[in-house]
């Protein structure tokens, strides 16, 4: 039995049984066209147990709940430097590519946060996006905005408990020595808002950073990352610290910039959910840019599932 929810506008529709999203739709919406869905798809209309869906072949379980907007929302996120990955009543996880802050300054300065925001603005809701973390101007991959200061907070005071697995791939300067290991230093910011490393503790910030290396020839390294810590500036301070600084990097670099940008990615987010609890894994692919400085460009090491590297 359908069931309209009149203040969110939209149609709640229980699964029966095993199914494809379209099949679903066409049975229980008669009369509507294979076309039509496709539309209400596209514009962001449909959602499977509150996770905004657009692929008309997503296999359907007993027991999920779909739910349709009357109308589709011609509010898509269309922005060069922001793709929405994944949306719910609590967060958005998104990928950031590089040349823009994870938030501004100032009320003004273009920013993530501004662009969610007019989003948000755009699909009538009323909320703002809350920077729970961030990535550098220059550094892209993935994120979460919170979509109210509950989330927010519940996200920041439980960090270290609720993401569970977070990495970067990077491209670095020179030929790695040692297929993996461990760098821990201490941080504090030094003149010119540029971060210090010391080895031994000097009273600044423990920093730990499990690296494993990818690929490696002569002039540059592929290398993955995976933080203990999440210290400001930490993968890019720590590599320079062993003599293999981030391509491009301008504040900690050796001055070679082979990809016309700061080679760093976060290409991995997996957390709980800071209201259900349940595991969110999102992961992206290492950029193709990154791949192809070596003469070999299969990547020669899986990504680690390990989470010591």
């Amino acid at each position: 039995m359908k069931k309209f929810d009149a203040h969110n506008r939209y149609i709640v529709l229980p699964v029966r049984e095993e199914t494809t999203l379209m099949e679903f739709l066409i049975k229980q919406m008669s009369g509507t066209s294979r076309n039509r869905v496709k539309d209400l798809l596209r514009g962001h209309a449909i959602t499977v147990d509150r996770k905004i869906t657009t692929q008309f072949d997503t296999v359907l379980k007993t027991g999920q709940l779909v739910q349709v907007r009357r109308h589709k929302q011609n509010v898509e996120l269309n922005n060069k430097y922001v793709r929405l990955i994944y949306e719910d009543k609590d967060l958005v996880v998104i990928e950031k590519q590089p040349g823009i802050l994870s938030q501004g300054m100032s009320e003004t300065q273009y920013c993530v946060k501004k662009v969610l925001d007019e989003y948000f603005r755009r699909r009538q809701f009323k909320c703002s996006a809350h920077v729970v973390h961030r990535l550098d101007r220059e550094t892209s991959g993935l994120m979460i905005y919170a979509k109210s200061t509950e989330i927010q907070q519940t996200l920041e005071q439980d960090w270290q408990q609720v993401v569970y697995d977070r990495r970067y791939v990077a491209l670095v300067s020179g030929c790695m020595e040692r297929e993996g290991g461990i760098i821990r230093s201490w941080l504090h910011e030094g003149p010119g808002f540029k971060t210090l490393s010391c080895p031994t503790d000097d009273g600044g910030r423990e920093a730990v950073t499990y690296f494993h290396t990818l690929q490696a020839e002569d002039d540059y390294s592929l290398v993955e990352f995976r933080l203990e810590t999440g210290r400001k500036n930490q993968i890019r301070v720590h590599m320079q610290q062993i003599g293999h600084p981030v391509a491009g990097d301008q504040k900690y670099g050796d001055g070679r910039n082979p990809l016309g940008r700061l080679a760093l990615h976060a290409f991995r987010l997996h957390f709980f959910h800071p209201r259900t609890g349940q595991p969110m894994e999102f992961d992206t692919p290492i950029p193709r840019l990154f791949q192809q400085r070596f003469k070999s460009r299969q990547i020669h090491e899986e990504i680690s599932d390990d989470s010591e590297n």
